[in-house]
């Protein structure tokens, strides 16, 4: 009989456990029916304040890049080509002597008309002689009118001929001098086309080499008429400014090229194959990176938008048709969601265009759970970043404490 009283105390104790464990259990679920966030209130988000800004609208178009000079090394004379004096593919001067072309008929050529040169010369000074003798001659009438006449006009002759044959000594030296092949421009050559003891004439097909000029260099951009059309309206419109004429090339590999180039100069006429426009850009070149006919991409800005604002990529959301919204502050710190347009990026902003006003506070934190007219505890988006949010289930842990 004296085991009986422990269990009736341990039969009490069960009842008012269960009751404790109730009221925790209903505790949670009026917290959770009445939708509190724990003690922070109303969500907290990071927004920025945006400002219009000069956001420079750039292009991506392909170009090829063109020698800055070019010149293809022919001859002017024919003969047998004696000598080389240049190494392929190195940097040769103007003027300097690049083949060799047997002169021995030009020299030939040279003495010849040297000769006929003196004749002329003799001819020449016997004719003035006799025309002056037969001058007092005439005015005495020992000869006749005609005598005196046909006289003066063989000087004359012999006058001319000598003449004549002073431009062919000219024109032979000429060529004398065109059988030493000179570089026409400063440039790098290329494989030379001929060998030593080839046959080359002056009206040959093919050159002997060709001298590009690669620093600085050009390169030809395309792009269509459509979007030049496109480029112009907006520059109308107004709030649209004309850029700078930098450039900036994308390499085959991918990579940047180094330096930056100006736009030159751009066609007046379009392309009836391609329906484009050339713009001509020089860049300077001092490693050779860039090479005759390689293809390129160019970077370049035709135009800056004064009036457009750069909103953080992670506060633009796009719906399942491409619309672009963003999350903003509202009057009395309510969250309005703000149509926005929105069509390409800078860095890790997006350029927002139309939809937006100066001051705007963009929401860039805390947007995953946002919903129209809630509540907000708006903070400058750098103080956000410093507090992180509540945990899930921190609120159903102080409801089991108070209620326990």
């Amino acid at each position: 009989m004296l085991p009986r009283p422990p269990a009736r105390r341990h039969a009490r104790l069960v009842p008012l456990a269960a009751l404790a464990l109730l009221a925790a259990c209903s505790g949670e679920s009026a917290d959770r029916k009445s939708g509190s966030r724990g003690p922070g209130g109303p969500a907290q988000v990071g927004y920025v304040v945006v400002q219009p800004t000069s956001v420079p609208l750039t292009a991506e178009l392909p170009g090829r890049v063109t020698a800055y000079q070019m010149s293809e090394v022919r001859p002017q004379v024919a003969g047998i080509v004696q000598r080389r004096f240049f190494q392929e593919g190195t940097i040769v001067r103007q003027g300097q002597t690049l083949y060799q072309i047997d002169p021995s008929l030009y020299q030939a050529q040279v003495s010849q008309s040297a000769a006929n040169l003196e004749s002329a010369r003799a001819n020449a000074a016997a004719a003035q002689v006799k025309a002056d003798r037969y001058r007092p001659l005439a005015q005495m009438q020992a000869v006749s009118q005609q005598d005196y006449t046909d006289a003066v006009a063989a000087a004359r002759q012999a006058n001319a001929s000598v003449a004549q044959t002073n431009a062919a000594l000219r024109t032979a030296r000429i060529n004398l001098r065109f059988t030493r092949v000179p570089a026409p421009i400063t440039g790098r050559i290329g494989r030379s086309l001929i060998t030593e003891g080839s046959l080359v004439t002056a009206n040959q097909a093919d050159p002997l080499a060709v001298i590009q000029r690669l620093d600085p260099i050009y390169v030809d951009i395309q792009q269509s008429s459509a979007d030049l059309l496109a480029l112009r309206r907006t520059l109308a419109q107004g709030g649209v400014v004309p850029a700078s004429a930098a450039v900036r090339l994308k390499l085959e590999d991918g990579s940047d090229f180094e330096q930056a180039g100006t736009v030159r100069f751009a066609e007046v006429m379009v392309d009836q194959n391609t329906g484009t426009v050339t713009l001509r850009a020089s860049f300077a070149n001092p490693q050779g990176i860039l090479l005759p006919g390689m293809f390129v991409r160019a970077v370049l800005a035709q135009s800056v938008d004064t009036r457009a604002y750069l909103v953080p990529q992670q506060a633009l959301i796009r719906d399942p048709k491409g619309g672009a919204t963003v999350w903003v502050v509202g009057p009395g710190d309510k969250a309005l969601r703000r149509p926005v347009t929105a069509d390409r990026t800078q860095g890790a902003n997006w350029v927002v265009t139309k939809g937006l006003n100066p001051g705007d506070k963009v929401i860039v934190q805390g947007t995953g759970t946002l919903k129209p007219n809630a509540d907000l505890k708006p903070v400058p988006a750098s103080s956000a970043q410093r507090i992180e949010p509540p945990k899930q289930g921190q609120g159903s842990q102080g409801g089991q404490a108070k209620g326990g």
